[in-house]
């Protein structure tokens, strides 16, 4: 699972999804937008990703299935 921050997920995941990317996402093959937060603020954004990133696998998990159980990639309705 891969954790970061972007002004613009639109433009992020269009470069994971590319492979523009160089790093954890190219490696793994993560493609999919599973889940995601919005926030107006950068510093409680990049507060937020810390948090996140601490979290075991299993928590990360459950967050994501607490709102999308089926693991859809949320970025298709974007097309």
């Amino acid at each position: 699972m891969y954790i970061g921050v972007t002004n613009s997920l639109y433009r992020r995941l269009s470069e994971h999804k590319q492979n523009l990317v160089k790093g954890f996402t190219e490696k793994y093959n993560c493609h999919k937008l599973v889940y995601y937060e919005h926030y107006t603020g950068v510093v409680v954004a990049i507060g937020r990703e810390k948090q996140l990133k601490k979290w075991n696998r299993i928590k990360k998990q459950n967050l994501i299935k607490s709102i999308n159980p089926q693991w859809k990639d949320l970025s298709e309705e974007w097309v």
